[in-house]
């Protein structure tokens, strides 16, 4: 086994998984998806489920109860409503889940050296640096170095995204055959995408901007363009 992909179910993971299959082959890849209590995680799980089946690709599922029952986050069931709005605007910072990367990273590797890869994927972007401290690089590089000394068969971090925009991902995995209508972004975890959260004015945007169409349907199909970016704010 060569690669470990780190699947939420999203768009950005998924187009990882599928990016790692050309990469090293399918019968090399495998992907740990994790539930920790978030409003969509049944819906991110689900996706993930599907995703992988599509693909061909072993999934395992690690339950975290904890984290949805001591932790504080507004992503979080027991946590307060998900904002509305831009991705990067202040009240997003509502939504980071303390050190969640952390956590998951660390089983993620232990799960990754016990199957044998070497490598874990990540699909982590440039347009999570804004709110997300465990995406930037200042967090995965050292953590990435704490991996190869931890253990005496060390893991790699891969990040084939960072410096990359949500519609560069979206070009990549149209490329790719990546199937986003599988996908799962709404951090409001409803019956089908609510299109004003942060997450779902970042993938509309990000489909238009290609020009590609996003085959997910979305409650609020218009909201995402009216919303512009903070620093563009007058």
């Amino acid at each position: 086994m060569k690669a470990l992909v780190v699947l939420s179910g999203g768009m950005d993971s998924s187009t990882a998984l599928r990016w790692a299959i050309e990469r090293w082959s399918l019968d090399q890849v495998s992907s740990i998806t994790f539930n920790y209590g978030s409003k969509h995680n049944a819906r991110e799980n689900e996706s993930a489920k599907l995703v992988c089946e599509r693909l061909g690709v072993r999934n395992v599922l690690i339950n975290l109860p904890f984290i949805n029952q001591y932790f504080k986050s507004d992503l979080l069931n027991s946590g307060g409503q998900i904002p509305e709005g831009h991705y990067a605007e202040e009240s997003m910072k509502r939504t980071v889940v303390p050190y969640r990367n952390a956590i998951m990273l660390s089983i993620a590797a232990g799960y990754a050296t016990s199957i044998g890869a070497k490598e874990l994927v990540l699909g982590n972007h440039a347009g999570d640096h804004a709110i997300y401290p465990d995406c930037r690089l200042e967090f995965t590089k050292p953590f990435e170095q704490a991996l190869l000394n931890g253990d005496w068969n060390p893991v790699s971090i891969i990040r084939p995204f960072e410096s990359l925009s949500k519609a560069d991902i979206v070009k990549v995995g149209t490329a790719l055959n990546v199937p986003y209508l599988l996908t799962w972004s709404c951090y409001k975890g409803g019956d089908i995408h609510c299109g004003r959260c942060g997450t779902c004015v970042e993938r509309a945007q990000s489909f238009a901007e290609v020009g590609v169409i996003d085959p997910v349907p979305y409650e609020d199909k218009e909201f995402f363009k009216s919303v512009l970016a903070p620093e563009t704010h007058s």
